[in-house]
Order: C-alpha cells, then sequence, then structure tokens
C-alpha cells in the first residue's frame, strides 16, 4: 500500500496550518508525519492546494489514506494492514482511514474500529497532552540504542536519559525522575541550566547558560531557547534566546522573541482561558486554566514583550513597544497594544531571506508562493480590501 496522510479540517488548526500539513506538527519530540514513519516507508501528505507545492504527495493504484490528525499505535497498525481495497475504519463517526486508488469516500465500507483511538483534536493538546507523547517518543528513538555518555561535571536525578552523538553538555542539572530527557545530535546544553524532564531538544539546538527548563517541553530542530520555560513547544528554527517567561505555549518556525518577553499563562481570577477560534470565528474557552501563546511562522515580538493569557499571534506578525498587545492578532500585522498596521509584504519579504540565510538557506519561489497566499488568505482579518 502507498500511504498518504490527509487534511480534512486545516482551518481547525490556524494559524499553525496556514503554513504546513496538520501531519507537520511537532507533538511530543517528532512530528505526527515522523511517528507514522516508524511503522510505513515513503509516507506522502494530501493537503491544500496552496501547500501542496511544498508538501509531496504521491498516489499509486492502492492508496491507504490515513487522517493527520490521528496517532500511530501497534493495535491501529494491524487493523490498517488488514484492510482490504474498498474498505475503511471509523471510531465514533470518525473517518480514521480508507484504501482506496482515489480520495473518495462514496463507494467505502467503513468498519468500526476496535483500538482506543490517539489524536490530535486541537493545537492546546499539543501542550496540554504532550507528556505521554514525550514518553512514546523517547521509547520509538532509544530502542536497542545507546545514549552516549555524559561528563561529570552534571548532576544527574534519575537515569532515564538519552544523548545523541555529538551533543554537549556540562555543568547542568537534568531531572529525569519526572520523565524521560532526549538531547539530539550536535545541540548543545550551557552551563548552568536546570532541565526538569519529560524534555526533548532537537538536533543543532541550543539551551543557553542558566535556562531553567520545566517538562514537559519539546524543542524543535535548530532552536535557541533560554530563560525560564514551561510545558511548551517550538516547531523548530525559531529562537527564545534571551530571559523572560513562556509558558503552555506553542511557537511555529522562524520566530523570535525578544529578550526579557514574557507571556501570562494564569488569568488572575483563576477562570478558564479563551483563545481565538479562527473556525468558529470567536473567542472560545478552552476548558484550561493555564494556557500562553500561539504564534504562527515567521513572527517576531521585540524586547520587553508582554503577551496576555492566551494570546494567538498568526503569520509574519512583527509586534513592539510596552504594553499588552490584543490577544488576536491577524497574520502580516505590524505594531502593537497602541495598535496594528499592515506589515508590509516585500519588507516582510526581505527579513524572511536574511533569516533564511543566517541557517545557510533560501528563502525559494515555492516558500515564497506560500506565504504569499496566505498573505491574501488574511487580508479580511486586517480588515485589508
Amino acid at each position: 500500500m502507498n500511504i498518504v496522510l490527509f487534511d480534512s479540517n486545516q482551518k481547525k488548526y490556524f494559524p499553525l496550518s496556514f503554513t504546513r500539513p496538520i501531519s507537520g506538527f511537532r507533538y511530543g519530540i517528532l512530528t505526527i508525519k515522523e511517528k507514522w514513519a516508524y511503522y510505513y516507508n515513503d509516507i506522502s501528505v494530501k493537503t491544500e492546494d496552496y501547500l501542496q507545492n511544498k508538501f509531496h504527495l504521491n498516489i499509486s493504484n492502492d492508496n491507504l489514506w490515513i487522517d493527520s490528525q490521528v496517532l500511530p499505535s501497534d493495535d491501529l497498525i494491524i487493523e490498517l494492514n488488514n484492510l482490504r481495497d474498498g474498505e475503511g475504519l471509523i471510531y465514533n463517526d470518525f473517518v480514521i482511514a480508507f484504501r482506496n486508488s482515489d480520495f473518495n469516500l462514496e463507494k467505502i465500507h467503513f468498519i468500526k474500529s476496535n483500538t482506543n483511538i490517539s489524536s490530535l483534536e486541537k493545537n492546546v493538546d499539543l501542550f496540554y497532552k504532550m507528556n505521554n507523547q514525550i514518553k512514546n517518543d523517547f521509547e520509538l528513538l532509544t530502542k536497542e540504542k545507546k545514549s552516549a555518555k555524559l561528563d561529570d561535571s552534571n548532576t544527574l536525578i534519575g537515569n532515564n536519559i538519552f544523548i545523541e552523538k555529538g551533543a554537549k553538555i556540562s555543568c547542568c542539572i537534568l531531572n529525569s525522575k519526572t520523565g524521560p530527557i532526549y538531547i539530539g545530535k550536535n545541540s548543545e546544553i550551557m552551563e548552568g541550566s536546570i532541565i526538569r524532564g519529560p524534555f526533548s531538544l532537537g538536533d543543532n539546538s541550543v539551551v543557553k547558560m542558566g535556562a531553567k527548563i520545566y517538562g514537559p517541553t519539546s524543542i524543535g530542530p535548530h532552536c535557541k531557547v533560554g530563560g525560564e520555560i514551561n510545558n511548551s513547544v517550538f516547531f523548530g528554527f525559531s529562537s527564545k534566546a534571551h530571559d523572560g517567561f513562556l509558558g503552555n505555549s506553542i511557537i511555529g518556525e522562524w520566530c523570535n522573541l525578544g529578550a526579557d518577553s514574557n507571556n501570562s499563562n494564569l488569568k488572575n481570577n483563576y477562570e478558564d482561558v479563551k483563545l481565538w477560534s479562527y473556525e468558529n470565528e470567536s473567542f472560545e474557552s478552552t476548558k484550561l486554566q493555564f494556557c500562553g501563546l500561539i504564534m504562527g511562522d515567521h513572527s517576531k515580538c521585540g524586547i520587553n514583550t508582554m503577551f496576555n493569557t492566551g494570546t494567538i499571534v498568526g503569520v509574519g506578525v512583527n509586534i513592539f513597544g510596552a504594553g499588552f498587545p490584543r490577544n488576536f492578532i491577524p497574520s502580516f500585522s505590524w505594531g502593537g497594544a497602541i495598535g496594528f498596521s499592515i506589515h508590509n509584504k516585500n519588507k516582510f519579504f526581505e527579513t524572511a531571506k536574511k533569516v533564511f540565510k543566517r541557517r545557510s538557506l533560501m528563502l525559494d519561489n515555492t516558500e515564497q508562493n506560500l506565504l504569499d497566499n496566505v498573505y491574501s488568505m488574511t487580508k479580511r482579518y486586517r480588515n485589508e480590501k
């Protein structure tokens, strides 16, 4: 079978899904697609047309279409492998997967799954339900592998720690009694850092000196983080390199949080936090007491930025100035607490090219066209005609 992960409700996961398929979300140590890659080879994705140019889709005469919100498990894999052509799996009326030559549900015979299905139901799950995901991914990544050694300058509490080759760690405190700690290839944890698991640090990422990180927290590849971080996820290629607090938050790719930026993750009245819903175009309760910041790709904030509880920042936003900016900031906005104007698209691309160049990468036409589509899609949120 040819394996395809398909997106069924992209809008539900904005702003993170403006720039990637849902299977590209980091949920634990791995992305959802990377989790499936432990069971199947050559996985491709079916997503929105404007994303498809960047994210590969391969179709054959025999395809297994799997909803990208669904997470793999050994029991589910058995059920999927037993599907015949024209059959599909459902769980509580939710289509998990189906086997067919094309993406067509009309003639599919659906069978109820007997497996307890796990899935990504909403953005906040990425931090709220991250604990078990880090633990599961840790087992996948470290199975039958031997960890690199840590030098004696470190203080270890517990022994549930795995270090990949090339990682550098000195004079740090690592507590894995509360959950596993995974350190990726060629990453670095600088002196004086204190880390409490579950925690993962992606390949080529850096934890700056004296950082305090509470798990469950997942830092993707090519990130720089410092200060105080609690129960948060960085997708990759983003920085919070200085002091300041980040809690119960999700940071996309190519973001930068200025020195001493902070977010609130708890309301003063201890009520449940509300978040902007792109799907219903209103603020809705998360049913969570702790919820911080969700920031889309290519967004930046200046020094001493203060984010209120439950803030949604879109793609390509530039935030600066004193005071709390509003808690829903549309994509390609420019400003802060005193108000926002439109982030000039040409200036945005000039900055993005410089950011890519610093990583020895190039902002190619495919990436520019994708972001150009997001700019057009989000005009109405900026009241732009």
